[in-house]
């Protein structure tokens, strides 16, 4: 049975606390709040027993207004559902800094999953030489991307962080300080971020939390298990902001060069800190001038860079270890640790902190080739292509391309895309000089769909004048849908056999980086199907690699829900196979995942550890991986084939996207202003599925409260086995093959954080009434049936602080998602005035800052 003591923790530190802490809210010295905090309480009551009636979200929202508040005028109504709105983003803030606070009592920091218990395992197991191995080879890199799902601006997250740190101190006054600031400070932009905004937001966690929790996993492994014997890093860091041009028309060479900058500065900075700290302490004859001379020379580096020498990493090493070599020689090696320290955190982050990833689609890489080709043609120069080419064989085109020995500038170019692209090319080279090579390594390819997008690219380095024998550059390809995961061992095989690419791979030890995305294969085969693809896909992928003699490390393109590839990860992690290769575990944190998962200190040092012992302990206790069975693996290909087939005949459905559009907040993500991207691919007025990215697709059936693409088709095919006589084989899966168990651990969670009460009233509807129904019988069904296949009685028993948070998440607001259903019920009048109409569009996307915020890994 599961122990009672992490949710009494919960209760104790975060649902109690919470019912004191908002109670200030109410009494906060604005006009107009202690009304709307007496009204607020009575409206969430009026929600939670309208929809146990059976009311619809405009019933419940007409009934308070005429029962409770006395509103009749459609604009002071308006006006009060805004205050709510502004009240409800508050205590979502502060419920957020709540269990930020309560994580280590909520938490185990030292359990399961941790650095010391994976070393007490080891040690009793006599497992400690082969984990000391393993420790030397084994990374983890987190790449931190900006895509919209994170809503709280700087300003905002500093508040959390601030509030969690009071609130854990029990800090009365400070916290009431801060409350009040949360009360007045914005929490929307009021324009849209550049990717240099978005950039510099994130640098908050590399600056504030990251910087210092890696580098507490670093010390802890040098000194308690290698006893500082290492250089491997472990733990590293990547960074799409400014780098990710895949459908962002306004990343270009310019911020790319701009945010490598921003990222080298922070890093100077966070040493400069560093520095002063250890000033204080190294006071002895001749170690103080070393340290003065390396402060200033920082401080040189960050306020005067343009006159003074660039910093590299090797000369911050050298002056470090000058400094250490002479305190150990006549100083007794006091405070000799705090050095060491610093050191380790250079050999870390360098004078990059993290590593700008460059991605583009594939279709772009073929579009400049071509244009290369015309403008050097326009300029009666020799083109770079035969008149045949596109009639060439993929092979035939290929060889071409390889063959190509031309160098060109930006003036080849006569397109903006063009430019830009050959741009980021040279601007990667320039970083590299800047920052030092692991500033900017890779590019990576999206819509990968042959090997000649590989070439395409490899091409474009050529053109560029980059030395292809040793390029500094590991060329990554995506894998995104279920055809894309079907064709990539083909694609990889294909690469392999070229001399030219075996040639480049040889330069970078023989390494191939492969992104897998999670988002866009659930958004295009459904969640069963396009998880499974991928795990095959990696098996197939490393054995074709490994028959090469070629290391290869899966990057996986997660995003926070389940439905893209989020959810507990490490578990994921921990139940890979050992057909799989387990040289690195590389993942995207986005959103609101990285503000949940590393808000803190604590938390970000827990989560990273969870996931560098997932990868570890598959190595070090291999007898503990069982691989899946023939038998096993045949019933997979059969749940993911019929699951597959329920959701492509779901999005087949005439109204499947007009449902999302007419009843979820999906046409409103371009105007929340929450990120540089646009909501959709292409420029087509009218929406059509292939250009729906994954995050408005995935958010909003969250907002929607119904998380289709987190548990469609898995209940189908459990049925199916049922109806077949063999539901002790799928019972035989859940139990032997962890995989599967985190497939169905996860998909609970997204049933979980469902509501079909709020949308009810949908069935009713002569259109859309059918496909809620159809969405409501598949949602029922896989509950019934993973609640009897994992022996359990409500969704997520076995997680009680997880399930308690969600439970207490959606409670805090489940006015909002009544104000969004009804803002969006109202827009559909035909005679509302323009100056209504434009409130209520933005009570639809202020309600979504909350929503999402609360949920933490929606979208």
């Amino acid at each position: 049975m599961y122990l009672n003591k992490p949710i009494q923790a919960f209760r104790q530190n975060v649902t109690d606390k919470y019912t004191i802490y908002n109670s200030l809210f109410a009494a906060l010295p604005f006009s107009g709040i202690a009304n709307v905090g007496a009204l607020l309480p009575i409206f969430l009551q009026a929600c939670v027993d309208g929809y146990q009636m059976g009311k619809s979200p405009m019933e419940i929202v007409h009934d308070f207004f005429s029962r409770h508040a006395q509103v009749n005028d459609e604009a002071d109504q308006q006006d009060r559902l805004f205050k709510f709105v502004q009240y409800i983003e508050r205590q979502v803030v502060l419920f957020d800094a709540i269990e930020d606070a309560a994580f280590d009592s909520v938490n185990q920091l030292n359990g399961t999953g941790s650095l010391k218990a994976l070393y007490n395992e080891a040690y009793f197991k006599g497992k400690l030489p082969l984990l000391r191995e393993k420790l030397q080879q084994f990374k983890v890199r987190v790449v931190l991307t900006a895509h919209p799902t994170q809503f709280y601006p700087g300003s905002v997250l500093g508040i959390i962080h601030d509030l969690g740190e009071a609130i854990a101190k029990n800090e009365f006054e400070t916290i009431n300080l801060y409350i009040q600031q949360l009360g007045i400070t914005p929490f929307f932009n009021k324009k849209q971020p550049t990717p240099l905004d978005e950039a510099v937001n994130l640098m908050w966690y590399l600056e504030n939390i990251l910087y210092q929790s890696i580098g507490n996993i670093y010390n802890f492994i040098n000194n308690e298990i290698l006893d500082n014997t290492n250089e491997n890093p472990f733990i590293e860091l990547g960074f799409w902001p400014g780098g990710d041009r895949d459908g962002n028309p306004f990343v270009n060479a310019a911020t790319t060069l701009k945010v490598a900058e921003s990222l080298r500065s922070a890093i100077i900075v966070c040493y400069y800190r560093d520095i002063r700290k250890l000033k204080r302490r190294l006071t002895f004859a001749g170690v103080d001038s070393l340290v003065t001379k390396l402060e200033t020379q920082l401080y040189e580096n960050v306020f005067r860079p343009e006159d003074s020498k660039r910093l590299q990493q090797a000369d911050l090493l050298q002056q470090l270890n000058d400094i250490k070599t002479l305190m150990t020689a006549q100083h007794h090696a006091l405070y000799i640790n705090r050095v060491n320290s610093l050191i380790n955190k250079v050999k870390i982050f360098g004078t990059w902190f993290a590593a700008l990833d460059i991605r583009q689609d594939s279709r772009i890489h073929t579009a400049v080739i071509q244009n290369i080709h015309d403008t050097l043609v326009q300029q009666q120069k020799q083109g770079i292509l035969p008149d045949d080419y596109h009639e060439m064989s993929e092979s035939d085109k290929i060889n071409h391309l390889l063959q190509i020995e031309q160098v060109i500038d930006v003036n080849d170019t006569s397109t903006d895309i063009a430019k830009d692209t050959v741009e980021s090319i040279f601007a990667m080279n320039t970083i590299q000089q800047v920052n030092g090579e692991q500033g900017c390594h890779r590019y990576i390819i999206s819509n990968c769909q042959s090997a000649l997008n590989m070439i395409e690219v490899y091409t474009l380095f050529k053109l560029c004048g980059w030395n292809t024998q040793q390029l500094s550059v590991d060329i990554v390809p995506l894998f995104e849908t279920i055809g894309d995961l079907t064709k990539a061992q083909a694609i990889m095989t294909c690469l392999y056999q070229l001399p030219a690419y075996q040639q480049h791979l040889k330069a970078r030890q023989n390494a191939q980086t492969i992104m897998l995305g999670f988002s866009d294969g659930t958004k295009d085969g459904g969640y069963l199907q396009a998880n499974w693809r991928i795990y095959t896909a990696k098996e197939q992928l490393t054995a074709i690699s490994r028959a090469h003699h070629i290391k290869v490390k899966f990057f996986d393109g997660r995003g926070g829900p389940p439905s893209r590839g989020g959810g507990k990860t490490n578990k994921f992690y921990a139940s890979m196979g050992n057909q799989i290769e387990n040289e690195e575990i590389q993942l995207t944190i986005q959103g609101q995942t990285i503000t949940s998962n590393f808000g803190t200190l604590k938390s970000a040092q827990y989560n990273l550890e969870q996931l560098l012992t997932a990868g570890i302990s598959n190595t070090v206790f291999a007898e503990n991986r069982i691989d899946i069975s023939e038998a096993h693996r045949q019933l997979l290909e059969e749940l993911g084939s019929i699951s597959y087939q329920v959701y492509q005949s779901f999005k087949a459905h005439p109204q499947f996207l007009p449902y999302m559009q007419q009843f979820s907040p999906l046409n409103y993500y371009n105007k929340s202003n929450i990120g540089s991207r646009p909501g959709k691919r292409g420029n087509a007025d009218k929406l059509v599925f292939e250009d729906l990215r994954a995050i408005p697709f995935v958010g909003s059936w969250s907002q929607l409260k119904q998380n289709v693409p987190g548990y469609f088709g898995v209940g189908s095919a459990l049925q199916s086995m049922k109806d077949a006589g063999r539901w002790n084989e799928v019972n035989a899966l859940f139990k032997d093959v962890a995989f599967f168990r985190t497939l169905i651990d996860n998909s609970m969670m997204s049933m979980l954080k469902s509501f079909f009460p709020m949308t009810a009233y949908v069935q009713e509807d002569p259109v859309y009434g059918p496909i809620w129904k159809m969405i409501k019988a598949e949602y029922d069904l896989t509950q019934s049936l993973v609640l009897e296949l994992s022996g359990t009685k409500v969704l997520m028993e076995e997680d009680q602080p997880g399930r308690a948070s969600i439970l207490m998440r959606d409670k805090i607001v489940l006015p909002l998602l009544t104000i969004q259903q009804y803002a969006l019920h109202q827009l559909k009048r035909t005679d509302l005035p323009e100056s209504f109409r434009t409130n209520y569009e933005k009570l639809v996307t202020r309600s979504m800052f909350g929503i999402i915020n609360a949920a933490r890994n929606s979208a």
